[in-house]
């Protein structure tokens, strides 16, 4: 029995005489209604009895009520009285004037009144009674009366049992009516009182139009808003069917998903080879080749359509389609039943209009068939290729890059290396000339210094170190002023303040600038510098790297060291200046000769990747060893964060000294305890990835890197949030955390982003956004992202297609290694469709591709050396092995391949039938996974996959046969 009743009439004027019975009824209610409670649970009268069954037949709808199936089971006085009363009710339209029913709906006993009667409307319009009854009673057209009503336990636990909930729901549900009542909003009117009666409470609702004769309602529209109603009240419950929260139904879930899983598992490693498909589909080839106008379902012909329905229901008679049909039906059945007394029976697959989907599939197999496209059967794996890819998991964890021996010049996990130079020059000492703006290292800075990085006989103390900054900077002192920027900016303590730090930064700077004029030309070099890596970073006016160049270049012509260092970086990124590799090295060594460990280091990385020098692993070795010699002696004598942090890099990652996991987090530890944000989302990352330290202390170190503008923090933090682990989930957050590490030039975040506006599950779909965040990404030649927008552009589906900009994308992409942008271009080049044909070039493609394992490019090799094509000869040795790879991998049409080599001059027929299963297998998933809220076949969690594994282990199949997933 359905959980909901919703019922609609419409208000005669003239009742009939043999209705005049229930008139009387109707007026008498109260009386009739008070039943004694100590005869309730009595079998029903012989009056009742009789009543019922003329109810019966004058109002045959009357036998869906809640009340009734009470009755039905337990037929006491008391069930009959109810069954009775609400019959009455709900047809009172048969039995009662207009102006007359709009009165008793509003003063009827157990109405729940909103003032002086129980008439409610839309919010903000009042509801005069008198006014009402004579607009309805005037109306000439129809006025619809609908009456929803639920069960009292029900209406208890969801909330529908008082006026409140029904108000909100009805006032909601505007254009609902409008739609299905073809009524426009404009002259829709509507009226609705909330009843709360004792075992069924239910709302009655008028509605009609301020037109005469406007509007109608079919029997759809009725079902449209019966469902959509229910879906509303009964939220909770298909939460509990969706989400398995509540135990039987999420049994029944588990099982069904399961279920579906292994029959569309087993539709896609099948081959049909139903004789009579393959002939009807060559038929209706030849006929669409003689079709004018639309190659689609509704604009074919009678007898066209007949042929693809009979083709349709030739492919449910396959047992795992038949199967995986009734399966889907079952589960149809469950959210049916809700609103419902009775699901209808399963139509033939040709007649289910919720996947009719398949039939214009029928046709697009036909139409290739009879263009005879190469590799027409490979296409819908490709789209699971694109699905599957994601970005690398660990690619900006420390050290993943050096171990893999591929250390980029200038930069280390997304940090500018001159953001770790620590400052520790003394440009000018005191009793020396004083200046209108300074920079001092006097006594009372240089114990306030002291005071900020502490040491083993010197107490860290930031309240003391900012009381003397404060004085110092009172004084004029530059220095001061950048280290109150950088306590405010890093939250030594204090709460971190970025507008506070902006502001002494940008003091400091102006006091650079005032002692830099000041000051003979021999003693500008170290405030040159210092000018420079301020306009580097941003610190205290706009970033500007082509100033921040000019400043660094004066200070590193006087071989300042450490302006040479910096410089260098920008010469590697061309950042302010045109790119040179070749300068850079230069300047790395010349900083290095003069004791600098950081030159070093980089220079180690430049030996290294053989970036502005010749390849020299020897060399690399010596210059990392020297670094991290100099960074011990620095760190000895400053304790800066910075050092503490590339020293504990260095351990992790086994640079220039032996790998020491527990040495670089001790390091990492003092450096985040100094507010370094990179140190934070190292410790933080280590202890979340390997389980050791403390996990809510590793998120903590996470969100405070975050919150000082750490990138890889933000972005590690928003997958975090985005999957649940470690924190509640907050799609949200996760989106305003990847859009601040994106806008930072994080390309893994800018793609995640580009992913989640693509999808649109998570977030709302939005293409545009998409396609400017994977844009972002790309530019940044992170193959995956240049892959998949490569995809969209060669698509032309979501964006306007574009040849020019796929092919360059996926070139770029393959060049990186990327197997599934390799096989695309070679594809491309072998179909000839969007660009020329150069089998030459595919075949180049396709063989990098499939050297790699990717099982469709094994696939297309295989075919094309097994077929041949013009200008390339058969050649059945090089097929085999190539088919024999893509068939171990769970390939179902290379396998077919494999056991009809003898017929291969054309096995199209039989593949284009394969097909139309393997596309109705990806209808059933998509339409579970919309059904069940996104939470369908492709999301399941890895205790279910781990179960479905198993049984398909037990049906023969391999642990490791599956559509692979790409990890770069």
């Amino acid at each position: 029995m359905a959980k909901l009743i919703f019922t609609s009439r419409y208000i005669r004027d003239a009742p009939p005489e043999h209705l005049q019975n229930y008139v009387r009824y109707i007026s008498t209610r109260e009386g009739v209604e008070k039943v004694d409670e100590s005869k309730k649970n009595l079998p029903a009268t012989s009056a009742q009895k009789d009543l019922i069954r003329q109810l019966q037949k004058d109002m045959p709808e009357s036998k869906d009520m809640l009340e009734y199936e009470d009755y039905r089971q337990r037929p006491t006085i008391g069930n009959a009285s109810e069954f009775i009363t609400q019959a009455m009710e709900r047809n009172l339209d048969m039995a009662a004037m207009k102006e007359n029913y709009v009165a008793y709906l509003a003063n009827r006993p157990r109405v729940e009144r909103i003032g002086e009667h129980g008439l409610f409307t839309d919010a903000g319009k009042p509801v005069i009674l008198a006014d009402v009854q004579k607009e309805v009673s005037d109306h000439k057209g129809p006025v619809w009366t609908h009456v929803v009503s639920l069960r009292r336990e029900d209406a208890a636990r969801l909330g529908y049992d008082s006026a409140r909930e029904w108000m909100a729901l009805l006032r909601s549900k505007r254009a609902m009516l409008c739609k299905h009542m073809k009524i426009d909003s404009a002259d829709l009117r509507w009226y609705a009182a909330f009843h709360n009666e004792g075992h069924h409470p239910h709302v009655h609702l008028m509605v009609y139009s301020a037109k005469d004769n406007d509007g109608y309602l079919t029997k759809a529209g009725i079902e449209a808003m019966r469902s959509e109603l229910a879906h509303d009240i009964f939220r909770q419950d298909f939460a509990q069917i969706y989400e398995g929260q509540n135990l039987a139904r999420k049994e029944l879930k588990e099982k069904a998903a399961e279920r579906m899983c292994l029959l569309a598992d087993e539709m896609l490693q099948g081959a049909c080879e139903n004789v009579a498909i393959g002939e009807k589909l060559r038929l209706l080839s030849e006929r669409l080749q003689n079709t004018r106008g639309k190659k689609v379902y509704g604009y074919l012909k009678a007898d066209v359509k007949r042929l693809v329905d009979q083709i349709v229901d030739e492919l449910a008679k396959d047992p795992a389609v038949s199967e995986a049909y009734r399966a889907w039906g079952e589960w149809q059945d469950q959210i049916l039943l809700t609103y419902s007394s009775k699901a209808p029976p399963l139509p033939p697959l040709s007649g289910q209009k919720q996947l009719k989907s398949i039939k214009n599939m029928v046709i697009a197999e036909a139409l290739k068939l009879g263009g005879h496209h190469f590799l027409f059967e490979t296409s819908s794996q490709e789209d699971v290729q694109t699905e599957l890819l994601d970005e690398p998991e660990d690619e900006i964890v420390p050290g993943v890059l050096e171990e893999r021996g591929e250390v980029p010049a200038g930069v280390e996990d997304g940090i500018e290396a001159e953001e770790l130079l620590p400052e520790p020059e003394t440009p000018v000492r005191e009793g020396e000339k004083k200046v209108r703006g300074k920079a001092e290292w006097n006594q009372r800075y240089e114990l306030a210094h002291s005071y900020l990085y502490g040491s083993e006989g010197f107490p860290q103390d930031f309240a003391e170190a900012m009381r003397l900054f404060l004085l110092e900077a009172d004084s004029g002192n530059a220095l001061a002023m950048y280290d109150l920027g950088r306590m405010w900016a890093d939250g030594l303590g204090v709460e971190a303040a970025p507008d506070t730090a902006q502001e002494w930064y940008r003091k400091a700077l102006a006091a650079f600038l005032s002692a830099e004029k000041e000051l003979p030309e021999r003693k500008k070099t170290y405030l040159q510098y210092r000018i420079g890596k301020m306009y580097l970073a941003g610190l205290g006016t706009t970033q500007d790297h082509g100033t921040a160049a000019a400043w660094l270049k004066q200070a590193a012509e006087k071989q300042h060291k450490y302006a040479q260092y910096t410089l260098a970086g920008l010469y590697a990124k061309g950042q302010g200046v045109e790119k040179d590799l070749e300068h850079a090295f230069e300047l790395y060594r010349s900083s290095a000769a003069q004791e600098n460990p950081y030159a070093s280091y980089e220079l180690g990385k430049m030996f290294q990747n053989g970036a502005g020098t010749e390849k020299s692993m020897e060399q690399a070795g010596i210059h990392f060893r020297n670094a991290f010699s100099g960074f011990l002696d620095l760190e000895k004598q400053s304790h800066d964060d910075r050092l503490q942090y590339r020293l504990g890099q260095m351990l992790y990652q086994g640079i220039g000294t032996e790998k020491d996991e527990e040495e670089a987090v001790r390091y990492w530890q003092l450096a985040s305890k100094l507010g370094n944000g990179n140190a934070q989302y190292a410790l933080g990352k280590f202890w979340l990835d390997t389980g050791t330290g403390d996990i809510r202390q590793a998120v903590e170190w996470l969100e405070r890197s975050a919150d000082a503008g750490n990138a890889p923090a933000q972005y590690v933090l928003a997958k975090l949030y985005l999957e649940g682990r470690q924190v509640e989930t907050d799609t949200e957050k996760a989106v305003e955390l990847f859009e601040k590490a994106a806008d930072q030039g994080n390309g893994y975040a800018a793609y995640r982003l580009g992913r989640l506006y693509l999808e649109g599950e998570m977030i709302p779909k939005d293409v545009a956004k998409a396609v400017r965040w994977l844009t972002e990404a790309a530019d940044q030649d992170l193959p995956f992202a240049q892959y998949t927008l490569g995809c969209l552009y060669l698509a032309g589906e979501e964006i306007p297609k574009d040849m020019e900009k796929a092919v360059g994308l996926m070139r770029q992409s393959a060049l990186q290694g990327n197997e599934y942008a390799q096989y695309r271009l070679g594809k491309v080049y072998l179909l000839g469709e969007d660009v020329p044909q150069d089998l030459e070039e595919a075949v180049r493609w396709l063989e990098m591709s499939a050297d790699k394992g990717n099982q469709y490019a094994q696939y297309a090799l295989g075919k094309l050396y097994l077929c041949g094509q013009p200008g390339m000869p058969r050649d059945k040795e090089k097929a085999v092995p190539l088919l024999e790879a893509a068939a171990a991998q769970g390939n179902v049409y290379a396998q077919f391949l494999l056991e009809h080599l003898d017929s291969f001059r054309d096995p199209d027929v039989v593949l284009a039938a394969t097909r139309l299963m393997h596309h109705l297998s990806k209808i059933f998933q998509e339409d579970y996974r919309k059904t069940s809220g996104g939470s369908g076949m492709g999301h399941m969690d890895r205790k279910r996959r781990r179960k479905l594994q198993e049984k398909r282990m037990a049906q023969g199949h391999k642990k490791d046969d599956h559509e692979p997933r790409q990890t770069m």
